[in-house]
This record gives structure tokens, C-alpha cells and sequence, in this order.
């Protein structure tokens, strides 16, 4: 049994969209495979910009910093879901990880010294577009993908990384489906 966060990228916190019906199958197959779930909904939270390194470095946190780090301290396997938009994950999503990986939490000391205080996590990231996946990937190299996976998870220490790439997701209810079975495949198996 293993104690997973889920956090469903799509900023829009209001409506029903394919993001959360992915958060919702991985939840349920991951409880029913015996799993510890917790949900983070980024959509459901006022998120600013930081508009400066002395604000991100000293800042007083918004009130959602807290709870997130600690329920990313208590997870053993953290899951990203979010649809790309221009390329990239959403805006707020990206908002949303500067305000919680923030340098104490993550290890980044003020002498510039680093420890990697996220270590012993795991994570996969899930991401819908409309364009096949092996586009995404082999086409476009899913540079912001890579990013994400090098440059914030593996970078704090959460390793291994894997992708789920769910491309064509206006394609057809059958692909949607289909996806949305091997996502709770995945969180049965906690992976």
C-alpha cells in the first residue's frame, strides 16, 4: 500500500473536463488496489504569479502552500495530470509548483549548498492533447515534458519519473475510454 497525491493540473476548477475524469479513475483504481489517495485540485485555488526572487526566496506563501507540501511530504508517489496548452503545461499549474517548491522545502539552502529533500518519491505525469502522442514525443520531443520531468521533479529529487501521453483526445468516446481504463489500471497498480 502506498500513500499517493494526485494533482489534477487543469486550472479550470469549475467544470467537467477530461483531466478530472482521468484524476477520477486513477483515485478510484489506486483505492481499490489498497492505495492511500489524496486529491489536490489546482483549479479549486487562487494561485498568483511570483513576480520576483525575493518573493519566492522570502516571501510570505499563499494559504494552499502549506497543505500542499505537506501532502507532498507524505506521499511516496505523486501523479500530475494536466492537458498541454501551447506546448506547455498550464499557466497555472506552473504558478502553482513556484509557490510550493519553494527553496527551503525543496532543500535549496541560502549558501547555496542543495540537498534533495524530496527524495524517496516517485511521480508520473499524465497529459492529454489533441494531437497524437507520438508527436508530442518524437515530432515536437516533448521538450516541456522533459523539462518538468529534469528540471523540477528529478532536480528535487522524485525519481523515477514516468509519462502516460493520451494524445487525440477529441478523436473518439472509444480513445477516452480506453485511456481512462489504463489510467485506473495504473493507479491500481500505484505506479
Amino acid at each position: 500500500m502506498a500513500s499517493i497525491l494526485v494533482v489534477l493540473g487543469h486550472p479550470d476548477g469549475a467544470g467537467r473536463h477530461y483531466c478530472d475524469g482521468l484524476v477520477q479513475a486513477y483515485a478510484a483504481g489506486a483505492r481499490a488496489g489498497g492505495h492511500q489517495v489524496e486529491v489536490i485540485d489546482i483549479g479549486a485555488e487562487a494561485v498568483s504569479f511570483l513576480h520576483s526572487r525575493a518573493e519566492w526566496t522570502g516571501g510570505d506563501p499563499p494559504d494552499f502552500v502549506p497543505a500542499a507540501q505537506a501532502a507532498i511530504r507524505s506521499a511516496e508517489h505523486i501523479v500530475f495530470v494536466y492537458p498541454l496548452w501551447l506546448g506547455s503545461m498550464p499557466a497555472k499549474l506552473k504558478a502553482w509548483l513556484e509557490h510550493v517548491m519553494r527553496p527551503r522545502f525543496v532543500g535549496l539552502e541560502a549558501d547555496g549548498r542543495f540537498r534533495r529533500l524530496l527524495r524517496g518519491r516517485s511521480a508520473r505525469v499524465i497529459v492529454t492533447m489533441a494531437m497524437p502522442a507520438p508527436a508530442y514525443r518524437f515530432w515536437f520531443g516533448a521538450f516541456s515534458l522533459r523539462s518538468f520531468d529534469r528540471n523540477v521533479l528529478r532536480f528535487v529529487g522524485i525519481a523515477p519519473v514516468r509519462w502516460t501521453l493520451i494524445g487525440g483526445v477529441e478523436a473518439s468516446e472509444a480513445r477516452r475510454a480506453r485511456a481512462l481504463d489504463r489510467v485506473m489500471r495504473l493507479g491500481r497498480a500505484g505506479r
